[in-house]
């Protein structure tokens, strides 16, 4: 972004939400930030970091709560863990509020399993044991303003569904709902499975979502992948 725009534009901003992903150097969005910050003079309220459930690594089918040791097992996951302390040593720096947000797969309108089905992409990979959460994009934006309403400095939240569950079940699910045939089953390792996906696998996670409840008041209106693939079905279906 332009350096100036990017001045004037946090100079006015109450809250600003980050999603860059952050790559070898760091997070791109806290080296604009906070140059812009401190040359604006700005405060916002309140400043959010979305990270990823990556950096907790894998617990083995077990349960991960926020004040678990760090475990990262991708390069991905490792650097959402740097960049989530450097976020927050910003906060504390510069006496702002930071809200670290731990998201596993989100999904919503045009992305979703059903989506997958529709255009023929979809993959059935079946491993034992292995359980995702996964979270309805209007939950996150939810969570992040219920956040905003009370702030917690310092605090990270993962943000996630009430229910664990397998993807081939998931699949399943969006399968009978549009009344079309399980897409075809391979595994792991086939080609047409990629390299985002194989690392998805890598962890064994329940990711439990108690502490946004408690501190936030937030509650997801799509608890599980049930009601949220019923309401991106409903919704597509409406003239």
């Amino acid at each position: 972004a332009d350096a100036e725009a990017l001045k004037a534009a946090v100079a006015v901003a109450s809250a600003i939400l980050v999603t860059a992903a952050p790559d070898s150097a760091g997070c791109p969005g806290l080296k604009a930030l906070v140059p812009a910050l401190t040359a604006s003079g700005a405060y916002p309220d309140w400043i959010g970091y979305v990270s990823s459930t990556a950096v907790y690594g894998d617990r083995a089918g077990g349960w991960a709560f926020e004040d678990d040791d760090l475990n990262a097992a991708s390069v991905e996951g490792a650097r959402r863990v740097r960049a989530e302390q450097d976020w927050l040593d910003a906060g504390r720096g510069m006496g702002l509020t930071v809200q670290i947000f731990r998201l596993p797969a989100i999904y919503g309108p045009g992305r979703s399993p059903l989506d997958r089905l529709r255009d023929g992409t979809a993959r059935l990979v079946k491993k034992p044991g292995q359980v995702f959460n996964r979270i309805h994009v209007a939950d996150a934006v939810s969570a992040f303003f219920a956040s905003m309403a009370r702030p917690h400095p310092g605090r990270a939240y993962t943000l996630a569904d009430d229910e664990p569950a397998r993807a081939d079940v998931v699949m399943a699910g969006a399968a009978t709902r549009l009344n079309l045939p399980l897409p075809p089953e391979v595994a792991l390792d086939d080609p047409s499975v990629s390299d985002a996906m194989r690392r998805f696998y890598n962890d064994n996670k329940r990711l439990s979502n108690a502490r946004a409840k408690a501190e936030l008041g937030w509650r997801p209106k799509y608890p599980t992948w049930r009601e949220g693939l019923d309401a991106l079905i409903s919704s597509s279906s409406r003239p």
